[in-house]
């Protein structure tokens, strides 16, 4: 069959006065003949369509695939315009011989597929319009843009004339087609009409695809000598299910008593309040953060064109207008007209449309989260105060005797005596009850603490005056009490402590015969003494200079010892703990707590305080509470946190120190203002409920002097009473 085709091609292209007819006749007298040509066409191209396919995959493998396609259309057009009018018998045999060569060349075609290079694949698309509608860029001088974000300019297209005189002189029109998306016009090829053609006849695309392919039993029957299931079917496979049509039933049941209803379809509002809210438009449910623009202010009786003489402003009030800023003159002055016809047209009418284009342009809109709240609910709820007494209120009794301020007190183990020291170097003690001065020591220099021994059997006070801390008997006791006393306040010679690293005592012994007591001689100023609850050991601070320390003293050995921790920053104050074997230092940032047993740190509690100027333990020993020269209280529970649980802001000057109350929930805090803070501090068993702060009563009565205020404060060990020392010389005893 090729041969003969090659061989008529040859003889055709030798004859000069041959020209190939095309595949249609373009001339109108020619119709009969295009008619006829393109019956025949129709009649090839289906016996043909297999070796086209082939013929112009294989043309395509070769190096020039545009000389190869217009050869195979030259040749395909040559053979269709002679053989299909002359030999018209012979698709048959083409038919035939199409069918043997497609499955000798079918490795053919798989390997030309794989080595084609086809020469669109290279070609990098015009647009990126993507899914985009075109649309769109239906009135646009553009369509889309390219890699590096510019403009594509739409080609300019012919008017139907044009484009039609065009297709009368193109043989090949009614194979181009327009492409909307690249803005140009593709040629149909030859390939693609036979895939087309082979398309519309439900064929596939590809002439070497086989649908009748011999089956793959993939099933083995080696083993296999019976099949796998000889039971015949069951009834019910060709039974409809009684279940499905109850479970139908009982829905069209349902939807006929209104139990199950469908939803109705969303009718578009057709109209809508022009100048309503439109926080309830269907926007608001597709937009999250959806703000309506603010509508502008309907006009009211002054823009009527015959308003009322009430809205017409006088002469002098149209004068006045003029005298005020911009801001505040009105925008518009209402006149009065006869007719519509005789309005004129508003001056600012484009500028204030133009000004509300800007308002719902540039201004912002931004939705603010305001949250009714009541302030009171805000407020934590506390038990009333009557439910919390009893506690100190009113001052009873006052002890005056001091001629200058008073800087210390302490109460005795039984609450009968208290103690006080005064910066006029002396020491007294007063009777509680009646307020009668028992004692007075002239110590000589001034008092700056003193501390009762615990131990209601060894009424000892320890007096802190400069670098010396004396142990007085106090005289109280019987016979056998003040002989044990006497004994323990004897000093054979001088102690020191032995530590042969330092040359100078850290403490020297001295027996003091002047005042019948001990002399303890440190080497710098002692700022607190504070006693153990065995009271046997007491501890002293100096603070001051680079060898700070904090000394413990044994009573009964006449010894003195360092404690064996290294100190970081100044210490202000010491504190034992009030059941174990636990020692607080407080410097002047951080508190820290360290176990004297085991000789080791255990944790520092985080004031976050500018100074700290006071610390007080809670009877239990789990909390602690921190006075500050700032005027902040922080209340501190070891077992929550190293932070402050509470922290009070409630003196305006320093607090000069806090107390706990050793069986009531009370503690109390004194300042330089001039008054003591009383608080009801629950602590509770349970280590799920966090203690109870409510603050009760604020005591007032001292006066200021030098700038200071009251300089301490102190509970009374049985009762609900508070004293307290003022830089007025004044002691004052507040009680419930």
């Amino acid at each position: 069959m090729k041969n003969k085709e090659e061989s008529k091609r040859m003889r055709n292209a030798s004859n000069p006065h041959y020209e190939e007819e095309p595949l249609i006749n373009e001339k109108p007298s020619q119709a009969p003949q295009q008619k006829q040509h393109q019956q025949q066409l129709a009649s090839a191209s289906d016996s043909e369509s297999d070796s086209d396919y082939e013929d112009f995959s294989e043309a395509g493998d070769s190096g020039d695939s545009g000389q190869s396609l217009s050869e195979s259309e030259a040749s395909e057009s040559g053979s269709s315009g002679d053989e299909g009018i002359a030999n018209s018998d012979d698709d048959n045999g083409l038919d035939d011989d199409h069918g043997q060569e497609d499955q000798s060349n079918s490795s053919e075609l798989h390997q030309g597929a794989e080595e084609s290079d086809s020469s669109e694949d290279e070609v990098a698309p015009r647009n990126t319009i993507g899914e985009v509608p075109l649309e769109w860029y239906k009135d646009e001088a553009h369509i889309g843009y390219d890699l590096g974000g510019k403009k594509i300019k739409k080609k300019e297209r012919q008017d139907k004339l044009d484009s039609f005189l065009a297709s009368a002189d193109d043989s090949k029109n009614w194979l181009k087609i327009y492409d909307e998306y690249n803005d140009e016009e593709v040629e149909v090829t030859r390939k693609e009409l036979r895939l087309v053609r082979r398309l519309l006849k439900g064929k596939a695309p590809h002439a070497d695809f086989d649908p009748y392919a011999p089956y793959v039993d993939w099933f083995k029957w080696d083993d296999a000598k019976h099949p796998l299931s000889n039971a015949p079917e069951p009834k019910r496979r060709f039974i409809p299910s009684k279940w499905e049509s109850k479970k139908v039933v009982k829905l069209v049941r349902a939807i006929r008593m209104g139990l199950i209803k469908f939803d109705k379809p969303k009718e578009k509002q057709r109209f809508y309040p022009l100048w309503g809210d439109d926080s309830s438009s269907t926007e608001k449910a597709n937009h999250l953060a959806y703000i309506p623009a603010p509508k502008p202010k309907l006009p009211g009786h002054e823009e009527s064109y015959n308003p009322s003489l009430e809205y017409i402003p006088t002469q002098e009030e149209i004068n006045s207008y003029q005298l005020m800023y911009d801001e505040d003159r009105p925008k518009f002055i209402p006149r009065r007209y006869i007719s519509l016809r005789s309005i004129p047209a508003y001056d600012n009418g484009v500028k204030d449309i133009f000004e509300r284009c800007l308002d719902l342009y540039l201004c912002p809109r931004v939705r603010k989260k305001r949250i009714n709240i009541d302030p009171e609910s805000l407020k934590p709820k506390l038990p009333s105060r009557k439910d919390l007494k009893p506690y100190p209120i009113t001052c009873y009794l006052e002890y005056n005797g001091h001629k200058d301020a008073v800087m210390s007190i302490s109460i005795e183990a039984s609450g009968q005596w208290v103690a006080s020291g005064s910066l006029d170097g002396t020491v007294r003690i007063w009777e509680v009850e009646t307020g009668r001065c028992l004692r007075v020591w002239e110590i000589g220099e001034a008092v700056k603490y003193v501390a009762w021994n615990p131990l209601h059997e060894l009424p000892i006070l320890a007096v802190s005056a400069g670098q010396d801390v004396l142990l007085l008997n106090t005289g109280f006791g019987d016979e056998e009490e003040q002989k044990k006393i006497k004994e323990i306040l004897h000093v054979e010679t001088s102690k020191t402590p032995d530590d042969s690293g330092n040359k100078v005592p850290i403490v020297s012994w001295l027996q003091d015969d002047k005042h019948e007591g001990i002399r303890l001689r440190h080497f710098k100023t002692v700022s607190s003494v504070e006693w153990h609850r065995k009271g046997d050991y007491l501890s002293t601070v100096m603070p001051a200079g680079e060898s700070r320390a904090v000394l413990i003293h044994q009573l009964s050995k006449k010894h003195t010892q360092r404690i064996p921790f290294k100190l970081h920053g100044l210490p202000v104050s010491a504190v034992f703990h009030p059941t174990r074997s636990i020692f607080f230092i407080s410097t002047k940032k951080n508190v820290r707590v360290y176990d004297l047993w085991q000789q080791k740190f255990i944790k520092k509690l985080e004031t976050g305080l500018r100074e700290v100027s006071s610390i007080a333990v809670h009877p239990g020993g789990d909390n602690v509470i921190v006075g500050s020269r700032e005027g902040k209280l922080c209340w501190f529970d070891m077992d929550l946190s190293s932070q402050p649980y509470r922290i009070l802001k409630c003196h305006p000057k320093d607090i000069t120190n806090v107390a706990f109350h050793r069986s009531y929930p009370l503690f109390a805090s004194c300042s330089d203002d001039c008054t003591a803070y009383v608080f009801h501090g629950m602590v509770y068993s349970d280590l799920n409920q966090n203690p109870l702060v409510v603050p009760l009563e604020i005591l007032r009565g001292h006066t200021s002097s030098n700038g200071r205020g009251v300089m301490d404060c102190k509970f009374h060990p049985r009762q609900p009473w508070l004293f307290t020392a003022g830089a007025d010389s004044v002691i004052k005893l507040y009680c419930h």
